[in-house]
């Protein structure tokens, strides 16, 4: 289970994310700019933030163990692991 919170900060969002594996929660921060939202986003609204955040976790989790996704990352960071990524999630 992923579950997040979306804090605005300047030009940018801080998310904190939490996903439940194996009985254990394991905590994020992922940094969303606004440039993350337009390529990658269906809008500016909290919601769009929420949206995009969860969908890309999803993306993650898909390819790899919560325990292995980085602890802080940007959203812009994904596409140098998975380059897959901008190709799914700019026609999403």
């Amino acid at each position: 289970m992923v579950t997040m919170k979306a804090d605005p900060s300047g030009a940018r969002w801080q998310c904190l994310v939490a996903v439940e594996e194996a009985g254990k929660q394991i905590g994020y921060s992922v940094t969303v700019t606004r440039n993350d939202l337009e390529r990658w986003g269906h809008g500016q609204q909290p919601k769009d933030i929420a949206d995009l955040v969860m969908r890309s976790f999803e993306f993650l989790l898909e390819r790899e163990p919560a325990s292995s996704i980085l602890k802080s990352f940007e959203l812009s960071l994904i596409p140098r692991y998975f380059p897959e990524y901008n190709r799914l999630f700019q026609n999403a």
